[in-house]
């Protein structure tokens, strides 16, 4: 990535604090002050208030940079990675076991007590609470369109390609949206894979970024990310779940604070297993992280897995140009309206790759700045960007696997024409409001 910091030009700005020279001004951008950090993070957001989210902060900050190192050094801590999956394998078995048990209290109550009349009534409210505390099998996310193998060959032979390289198979679907993001997940009885392909993301990408991008994702399932799979993340979900149903409500009758004091222990016992799961599982999350970082280089070399993270760092910054689009083309109304929103569809991934291409060196150089002061990036499971970058430095640079030449570009980028043409539509529509 260039980098452009500190170049003095004709009356250019100096620095209050040290003197030196500060980045090239635009408007756009945070004008900064390389040498001191003077300014680097003026929107830096207030942290989560609590002891236990402060904690979090801090555990997670320290499992980045401990695996971080195990995983460029060797990882003398193997042998100890068993015990807090193990644990929360069992804690998350106990959570389904609690809600098999309503399920079999429920049935008893209704086949046995039927003569009592109150009892299969207690019985159905038991049954209603495992329904909805039962772990969830996934549905298709409708966030966009659906691809399917026959819709878009091409796109699928390409992620057919990742998937070997990263040692899994491929996708059964691939849903396009307008996100600045990209994700797999899995739905269904048959846990059938899917991908979802946010194209604020895509756009802006190069061809090897492009590669690394579903190495990565891909990476996700060839590497076991446990805290994804259907025991844990249905745990997780059953214990939020609980902790939000019992939650204090305001105490208006005799009978809401009835309810407080006798939900008071259960809530307290469900927001500590909550935590204690999700402690558990942290580790895991961001190892997952690192270990699909390497699955990108693999795929796309490790340029394009680092440049591909340079470009999540400008997320923020394309997704507010995406509604300044839907906003300006909302302005008008009646026909002309009409025309104003058809003419900005038009065009809106080239315009929105522009921006992207547009952002000067400095302000990528600022971001990772703010990455490594901050902790993390996108979230607690995800180790600090710097770090990420860090590991995939080390060592000798890997070549890209997967060939994507312009060939096969604008094979798959005919086949994305209507995806594109319909979320462009949705975004310019909705994305306003």
């Amino acid at each position: 990535m260039e980098q452009d910091l500190a170049v003095r030009a004709p009356g250019a700005q100096a620095c209050p604090e040290c003197g030196e020279a500060l980045t090239a001004t635009d408007e756009r951008f945070v004008v900064w002050c390389a040498a001191c950090d003077w300014n680097v993070d003026p929107g830096a957001p207030d942290p989560e208030p609590g002891r236990l989210a402060a904690a979090r902060r801090r555990l997670a900050r320290r499992h980045g940079e401990q695996l971080a190192a195990a995983m460029t050094g060797g990882d003398p801590g193997r042998p100890r990675r068993a015990a807090p999956a193990l644990l929360a394998l069992g804690l998350a078995l106990i959570v389904h076991g609690v809600t098999l048990a309503l399920v079999v209290a429920g049935l008893l109550l209704i086949v046995l007590g039927w003569e009592t009349g109150i009892q299969p009534v207690e019985g159905l409210v038991l049954l209603v609470v495992a329904v909805g505390l039962r772990p969830r099998l996934g549905r298709l996310p409708q966030d966009g369109p659906v691809l399917y193998r026959a819709d878009a060959p091409q796109l699928f032979e390409l992620i057919d390609e990742v998937a070997a390289v990263t040692g899994t198979a491929g996708v059964h679907a691939v849903v396009v949206c307008g996100d600045v993001n990209a994700a797999v997940t899995a739905y269904g009885l048959r846990q059938r894979r899917v991908l979802i392909l946010g194209l604020g993301l895509w756009e802006i990408l190069g061809p090897r970024e492009r590669v690394a991008l579903l190495g990565h994702e891909l990476g996700h399932f060839a590497n076991g990310d446990t805290r994804h799979g259907l025991i844990i993340s249905g745990a997780l979900r059953s214990l939020a779940l609980w902790v939000n149903t019992l939650a204090p409500s305001p105490a208006h009758t005799i009978w809401d604070s009835l309810f407080n004091v006798v939900a008071y222990l259960p809530r307290c016992a469900a927001y500590g297993l909550l935590v204690l799961l999700d402690q558990l599982t942290l580790r895991a999350a961001q190892r997952a992280e690192y270990q699909a970082d390497m699955s990108a280089a693999r795929a796309g070399s490790t340029e394009g897995a680092t440049d591909l993270m340079d470009r999540l760092l400008v997320a923020d910054s394309v997704q507010a140009q995406l509604r300044r689009e839907s906003v300006a083309a909302q302005m008008t109304g009646g026909s002309a309206g009409r025309a104003a929103r058809e003419a900005a569809e038009q065009g809106l991934w080239e315009r929105i790759a522009a921006h992207a291409a547009s952002v000067p060196g400095h302000e990528y150089e600022r971001l990772l700045r703010v990455a490594a002061r901050r902790g993390h990036s996108v979230d607690d499971t995800h180790p600090p960007t710097h770090l990420r970058r860090q590991c995939l430095a080390l060592g000798e640079p890997r070549p890209a696997q997967v060939a994507y030449d312009e060939e096969r570009a604008a094979a798959v980028a005919a086949e994305l024409v209507p995806a594109r043409a319909a979320v462009a539509r949705q975004l310019i529509r909705d994305l306003a409001g």
